[in-house]
This record gives C-alpha cells, sequence and structure tokens, in this order.
C-alpha cells in the first residue's frame, strides 16, 4: 500500500538518492536551468524551493542548513546572492518544468527543470558570422 508516502524513492537507496538531490540541486542553481526526466525534476524542484525559501534570508544559520546540501561554496553565494534576491516579493513558484517528450533509449518523459526568473545568457557571435555581417 502506498498510504501517507511522501516521496518518490527513485528505485534507489537513500544515500543514492540524497547524493543525486545534492548534485541536481547544485546543477539546478549553477547554471539555472537543467535537463533531466520527469520523477527526478518533481522530487528536485521540492528541494530546490524550500532552499529557495530558506535562502530568501541570509543568516549564518540559514546558510549551514543549505551548505548541508549544496556541494560547491560558489554556488551556495550565488544562490544567496543572486537567485534568492530575484525571488523576493513571490511568495513561491520559483521553478517551472517544460516538458520535453521521451527519451529515445527507455521512452521516459524528458523535461527542463528550470527557475522562473531566470537570467538570460547571451551567447558570443563566432568570428566567422561577425565577419560575414560586417560585410
Amino acid at each position: 500500500m502506498k498510504h501517507r508516502m511522501g516521496f518518490n524513492r527513485l528505485g534507489r537507496k537513500g544515500s543514492h538518492r540524497k547524493a543525486l538531490y545534492r548534485s541536481m540541486v547544485t546543477a539546478l542553481f549553477r547554471y539555472e536551468r537543467i535537463k533531466t526526466t520527469k520523477a527526478k525534476a518533481r522530487e528536485i524542484k521540492r528541494v530546490a524551493e524550500k532552499m529557495i525559501t530558506r535562502a530568501k534570508t541570509d543568516s549564518v544559520h540559514n546558510r549551514r542548513i543549505i551548505a548541508k546540501r549544496i556541494i560547491e561554496d560558489n554556488v551556495l553565494d550565488k544562490l544567496f546572492t543572486e537567485i534568492a534576491p530575484r525571488f523576493e516579493g513571490r511568495p513561491g513558484g520559483y521553478t517551472r518544468i517544460l516538458k520535453l517528450g521521451r527519451r529515445f533509449g527507455d521512452a521516459s518523459e524528458m523535461v527542463f527543470l528550470e527557475l522562473v526568473e531566470r537570467k538570460e545568457v547571451v551567447r558570443k557571435k563566432k568570428k566567422k558570422e561577425q565577419a560575414a555581417k560586417e560585410d
């Protein structure tokens, strides 16, 4: 029976699942968008939104609690200095899941998990494209 089952175990042992959460949340905050399966995205979304809510108030206590789950120090700083201030007026719903379709190998549903207000990355144009426009 699955009564009052709180989360999806994702077919992993507890330690493996904890490591998966740590790496995926770190990647989400570093790149602000990750491609993963729908089941993983739904679980990572829960963890990430709780972290962003806690990061809104920058204190030593909150930093230590979140540092338990975020692997890299520069990503932790980015969360507290760049990401959390963007969501200051928002009461929740910091991430979104965009469906991509099914994966070719095993037909599992793939999605993008991204922050709602993410910083757009402007890509530099290649030298060939710049030379073509200048001519």
